[in-house]
């Protein structure tokens, strides 16, 4: 039987039920998190079969002037099908801080107009509180894939588009900690402007988890209506375009559709000084 995702967020009871299914593929979407200590080493463990989809060296514009952009179409498809992803997969993505950078990837793939894909509640810490298997990561030979994108601008905002909804006082909801949205914390990155984007708002991306995991349906539904009471269009941003997409990933759960990422976020924002910016 062919797998298919019927929502945006699976259990790892689900995917642990589903894992010989012929079309699964498992992403491993690890990335280190922005301020973390890098001293701190695990050795790394895997759920068996996951593939690594590299967001910081390969899933990117490695030429762009800002960290995290999006590829262009040909790019994308290219390196999806080198991981042996076809146009028929099933797509389940984690990570190993529990939904961090995962949304990421979940996003890309919407893009890039493919939907058959899912976040993994909790990622890897839910996966082994559950008493499940890791292995060790291992490079294994794949099949190239036959993977097609196609690219669904409606989801991508630049910042000329931010610019004028930001003076048009429309909905843009920022993912960072209040402490760097109000410029009372530095930011990660050196040299870099503190402070958000004028008429946007702040909803850290943390206050959608519980557990390092996304709130119920009836949580997200509640947070949504209080910060979007009139379901108005939204942009997500953050310091650089990661943790948006958890923002991306609740509006979804509820079932929002009229929403964007900012792809550049703080940090092109932050960079041209030509724009404004508020404290």
């Amino acid at each position: 039987m062919m797998l298919k995702t019927e929502h945006p967020v699976v259990s790892v009871d689900w995917l642990h039920k589903n894992l010989n299914a012929e079309n699964l593929i498992i992403l491993d979407a690890t990335i280190p998190k922005v301020g973390a200590n890098k001293e701190v080493k695990e050795e790394k463990q895997q759920i068996k079969n996951a593939v690594f989809f590299d967001l910081k060296h390969v899933f990117l514009d490695v030429n762009g002037t800002y960290p995290n952009t999006i590829p262009s179409k040909e790019h994308f498809e290219k390196e999806v099908q080198r991981l042996g992803i076809n146009s028929d997969s099933c797509i389940v993505v984690y990570d190993d801080l529990g939904v961090y950078s995962s949304p990421r990837v979940w996003w890309l793939f919407k893009v890039f107009g493919f939907t058959n894909i899912a976040v993994l509640n909790g990622g890897l810490p839910t996966w082994k509180e559950a008493g499940y298997n890791t292995k060790a990561p291992i490079n294994k030979e794949v099949n190239k894939g036959d993977f097609k994108a196609s690219f669904e601008g409606g989801l991508v905002k630049l910042t000329e588009q931010v610019l004028e909804a930001s003076n048009n006082k429309e909905l843009i909801l920022d993912a960072r900690s209040k402490g760097r949205f109000f410029a009372a914390e530095p930011e990660p990155r050196k040299d870099l402007r503190g402070g958000h984007i004028p008429n946007s708002k702040s909803l850290p991306h943390g206050e959608l988890q519980s557990d390092r995991k996304m709130k119920s349906v009836e949580e997200l539904q509640q947070l949504f209506s209080k910060v979007n009471p009139n379901k108005e269009q939204m942009i997500f941003s953050c310091g650089s375009g990661i943790t948006a997409c958890v923002l991306a990933l609740g509006a979804e759960v509820v079932g929002y559709k009229n929403y964007s990422v900012y792809d550049g976020s703080w940090t092109e924002w932050a960079s041209r000084l030509e724009l404004p910016i508020e404290k």
